[in-house]
């Protein structure tokens, strides 16, 4: 009869001591879960910002083509020749 309480005073102590380490191990593992977080939403934020910077770009450039292409087809205006080019430097 006292082995038997032995025995289950030792499983109930391994029990408790695999619970703590869990405990351990899943508290671990979320604040590397946390980090890890952090760093890809500052990655998305970085890629949105990003991302506006080149639409806004993209945006510029078809705005500066059609405004070109207005000039060339509605006007008849052109690109000057180099020799009507004239560099002036400081």
């Amino acid at each position: 009869m006292r082995t038997l309480g032995v025995c289950i005073i030792f499983v109930l102590l391994a029990g408790v001591i695999a619970g703590a380490l869990g405990v351990v191990y899943t508290r671990q593992e979320s604040r590397r879960l946390f980090v890890e977080y952090t760093e890809l939403t500052k990655e998305r934020d970085h890629l949105n910002f990003e991302f506006g910077r080149l639409e806004l770009e993209r945006a510029t450039k078809a705005e500066i083509n059609s405004i070109e292409k207005a000039a060339r087809g509605d006007l008849g205006m052109i690109s000057p020749s180099p020799a009507n080019t004239v560099v002036i430097k400081r």
